[in-house]
């Protein structure tokens, strides 16, 4: 007999040789309907797969892991794969994996999928649930394989790449059979609701060298209105997509002459960028930071000193050779910010030493993974580089807390955690080799955060390679998590640079580096301000904050002066002076999102007042024009959601 160790701690005592899915009979019928795959010792495994030694167990449903989602997803991929081969038989198959949300299969056909051909494919995967037919896993050598998948050119491909006297596996259910590692689910008729979303081209592996193939996305969840309300989901993401978003209020644009992940900011955007930078920066000055500039690119051995090059050289942009020297452009700020502490000798009364930057960043991203301002090659950070004697981490450290805490609390973010990352022990070479450094710097975050009462959770292989951080795991409106703003804890830049102070003691002392990134970088934080917002941006973030609407020629002037009041008090507001109807200057107003409108027709010009419109709350009414303005005023300074 066998002991396995259940997901509640208890022991069950199984024979040898017993499956995944027999252990999930024998806790409850209801688990064995549910059950989609195992871990085992913390690997995940098929549920044919058979228990020979003591183990841990637990056993995934769709609903307990992400895991068990993917064991669902990857059986209804060849669910899907099997109706498209019933509808066009001389398909050829490349890949159909599970994916973060849903899976894809893709397919060498003669021509794209119409919008027809998919409906038909969802038609057909119904029908091949509904035959409820078994999903056999068995075993070939390679050359028994290679026979079977004869005509199938990328599954051969894939075959003849595997190791020599490697055992394949297949997976069969009725006519269909394909080459796959698993896990999948018994039988097809376990997937209950399908919904296939969308197709597209993808070339073979990703190379553009490489044949065009068309991709089918799709999706599938054990009850239809799970199917529903993902659907509901999609139709919010796409209404916030800020790409979108940025096209229709006019906030950035890109173009293929400037690049690929190289946004171009337009008025409206970069109304929005300029005062973001106006406010963190006005944040940092009065908690006693100093302001620099340093240049967009440098000297490689720069990042050879810091270690970036060991660590980070392929997102870098290539190098350039310039007369005598090798430049590169920078990739982040601290190399630079280290030198300019390092421009004089500091005394330990000097400490801290604040220094911020908006500094350009550059970062060679794959241009299939640029998106919008969400990934981009050149980026704005909001960076800062505190050096502190040991005896201040502790005090600066939470200071920076408090700087996080108070910005959120001005643009109304509630729906986030604090993750301290840590390096992978077992991936060492992904981060600069000194065990005791790290032990030191973890183990000093961690007490810091127990001390000022912050709650956190922790995540190994999120650290930087120099050390530990802070990250703030912000929940967008889509359900994504966001690293915003960062915090980290940095012993190895200080002694790469041989940094100095003198102490009390006449002595010179090593100071303690900590970076920090308030906003993180604007592009993105842009990006998510957008999103969540759905481009309505808070009256003191909005590009234009009050839109003046006459309803007539006779009240223009009556505007003008309304405007120039708003204006003298640095309201950004526009006059609608053009000759259309109200109800369409109205309707264009919400369109572009505008906070507030301020409507006259002769009635106001009479009495000195304006008729207010709230993006808000609709129709205000009429209201003074001094009261008005000095509503405006509040709101802003108090910065009203």
């Amino acid at each position: 007999m066998k002991k396995i160790k259940l997901k509640d701690n208890s022991i069950l005592e199984v024979e040898k040789g017993t499956s995944i899915y027999d252990v999930a009979k024998q806790i409850s019928e209801g688990l064995a309907r549910m059950a989609t795959c195992g871990k085992v010792n913390g690997k995940v495994q098929d549920l044919r797969y058979e228990l020979n030694e003591d183990c841990i167990l637990n056993i995934e449903t769709f609903e307990s892991s992400l895991e068990g989602k993917q064991a669902y997803w990857h059986t209804t991929s060849h669910i899907m794969a099997q109706a498209v081969k019933r509808l066009f038989p001389n398909v050829k198959f490349a890949i159909g994996p599970s994916i973060e949300n849903g899976f894809y299969y893709d397919f060498d056909v003669e021509k794209p999928f119409t919008d027809e051909d998919k409906e038909k494919i969802e038609q057909e995967m119904k029908k091949i649930i509904k035959e409820d037919l078994s999903i056999e896993k068995y075993f070939l050598p390679k050359e028994k394989a290679l026979e079977l998948m004869e005509g199938q050119p990328y599954k051969q491909e894939l075959i003849n790449e595997l190791p020599e006297g490697e055992k394949i596996s297949f997976y069969k259910q009725g006519d269909f059979t394909d080459l796959c590692a698993g896990p999948h689910l018994t039988s097809t008729g376990k997937v209950k609701a399908i919904k296939i979303l969308s197709s597209s081209g993808a070339y073979w592996r990703g190379d553009e060298k490489n044949k065009m193939l068309q991709r089918i996305y799709a999706i599938s969840f054990p009850k239809a209105s799970q199917v529903e309300e993902y659907m509901k989901q999609l139709e919010e993401i796409r209404q916030r997509d800020h790409r979108k978003l940025g096209k229709e209020l006019e906030l950035f644009t890109t173009h293929k002459l400037v690049g690929s992940g190289l946004p171009m900011y337009l008025p409206n955007g970069a109304t929005v960028r300029r005062l973001l930078e106006r406010y963190i920066q006005d944040k940092e000055l009065e908690m006693g930071y100093s302001h620099v500039y340093t240049p967009c690119l440098a000297n490689t051995e720069l990042y050879k000193v810091s270690g970036h090059w060991d660590h980070y050289s392929e997102d870098m942009f290539p190098r350039m050779k310039m007369d005598n020297e090798e430049m590169v452009l920078r990739p982040m700020n601290c190399p630079h910010h280290m030198l300019i502490y390092k421009n004089k000798m500091h005394s330990y009364r000097d400490l801290p030493i604040r220094i911020g930057e908006l500094g350009h960043d550059f970062r060679y991203e794959d241009s299939g993974s640029v998106c919008g301002l969400e990934r981009v090659r050149a980026m704005c950070m909001n960076d800062a580089h505190l050096f502190v004697r040991p005896d201040q981490i502790k005090e600066e450290f939470g200071k920076v807390v408090k700087l996080i805490l108070d910005v959120y609390k001005d643009f109304g973010f509630e729906d986030y955690e604090f993750r301290l990352s840590l390096r992978d022990k077992n991936n060492k070479e992904k981060y600069f080799d000194d065990d005791e450094m790290w032990e030191k710097a973890e183990n000093q975050l961690r007490e810091i955060l127990n001390e000022i009462g912050i709650k956190y959770y922790e995540a190994e292989g999120e650290a930087a390679f120099y050390g530990p951080k802070l990250d703030v795991q912000l929940k967008s409106a889509i359900g994504h998590d966001v690293t915003v703003s960062t915090c980290q804890l940095d012993f190895l830049l200080p002694q790469k640079f041989e940094l100095e102070y003198i102490g009390e003691d006449g002595e010179k002392h090593r100071p303690v580096v900590i970076h920090r990134a308030i906003l993180g970088t604007l592009d993105r934080f842009i990006c998510f301000l957008i999103e969540e917002t759905k481009g309505a941006f808070p009256l003191w973030l909005a590009p234009t904050q009050v839109k003046i609407l006459p309803i007539t020629d006779a009240q223009i002037d009556y505007a003008k002066q309304l405007e120039n009041n708003l204006r003298k008090i640095g309201v950004r507001v526009v006059l609608d002076d053009r000759n259309e109807k109200i109800g369409y200057k109205i309707r264009e107003a919400q369109l572009e999102k505008i906070p507030y409108m301020a409507v006259i027709g002769t009635k106001e010009v009479e009495n000195g007042k304006v008729a207010v419109r709230s993006r808000k709350d609709g129709d205000i009414g009429q209201m003074e024009t001094e009261e008005f303005i000095s509503k405006i005023k509040k709101e802003i300074e108090e910065k009203t959601k």
